[in-house]
């Protein structure tokens, strides 16, 4: 499986609004899920596929998210609850006992509530929610490979800069190198990211530690903002915590994409390694 990212755009504050239903709903059923686990002996994955019928059946906000994606919430509560169980069965320090979900960020999609255009340029939500049509932004290379391969599933995931639809697709991915004949040896320490037979290291560019300065910044603004006793926070004080979250996201995706990139060049590296060796 490979998961190809496209964000949302050309949406109305309405549609977007429409998303946050289906998310908040998807953790509803996600929670409700692990109550009647908690509730009940003898609860498979097959038992809560039926518990999300009775769920449809007794709200009305939850009959409007589609089939499939009540089943992808409820196979994300058995997910908890099977790991939960290996943990006990292989006596692990920590059991990790399902808890609720308070701030759920996606909904995910199977093959059906949701239509691609032909040309790749927009997909639209057809469940009860009424989300409507979006546009896709994405480099050309993953429209290609959206629109020819198969899509499993389709996560709507709603972050600090907007929402984004995750295509996943039943391909294989394939990393290209050149084999050179050349052998070298590796070492991965804490103070560097590696160090090679030569000596010479690739450190790390410690992303988060250049960008404290801001994150300070924004979290006193955001503090100074906060209400103590408050029944809700102001508008203000939910505008700083969205430009606080930014810059958390630019961060994340600094270290994310230097990880990546020498992630896969290492990769390689080692794999023709092993093969020389044989």
């Amino acid at each position: 499986m490979r998961v190809m990212e496209a964000k949302l755009l050309n949406g109305t504050a309405e549609q977007y609004q429409a998303l946050d239903e289906a998310i908040r709903t998807a953790q509803f059923v996600r929670n409700k899920c692990v109550r009647y686990w908690m509730d009940n002996k003898s609860v498979n994955k097959a038992v809560l596929y039926a518990h999300c019928k009775d769920l449809a059946k007794e709200f009305d906000f939850a009959r409007k998210l589609n089939s499939a994606a009540r089943q992808a919430s409820a196979e994300r509560a058995w997910a908890s609850i099977s790991r939960f169980y290996t943990n006990c069965r292989n006596k692990a320090v920590r059991k990790g006992y399902p808890k609720f979900k308070k701030h759920c960020r996606s909904v995910e999609y199977k093959v059906s509530g949701w239509k691609l255009s032909g040309d790749g340029m927009t997909i639209s939500f057809t469940d009860g929610f009424n989300a409507g049509s979006f546009a896709l932004y994405c480099n050309g290379e993953a429209r290609r490979l959206i629109l020819e391969s198969k899509i499993n599933r389709v996560r709507v995931t709603r972050r600090a800069d907007g929402y984004y639809a995750q295509f996943c697709l039943d391909v294989e991915r394939k990393e290209r190198g050149a084999y050179t004949g050349n052998v070298i040896g590796i070492d991965l320490g804490l103070k560097a990211f590696y160090t090679d037979q030569n000596g010479n290291p690739v450190e790390y560019p410690k992303f988060l530690r250049r960008s404290e300065r801001r994150l300070k910044q924004h979290q006193r603004r955001l503090s100074r903002k906060f209400k103590k006793r408050a029944k809700s926070q102001s508008k203000n004080y939910h505008k700083q915590r969205k430009r606080l979250g930014k810059v958390h996201l630019k961060v994340q995706r600094q270290r994310k994409d230097w990880a990546v990139r020498h992630g896969a060049w290492w990769h390689l590296t080692m794999s023709w390694r092993m093969k020389t060796c044989r």
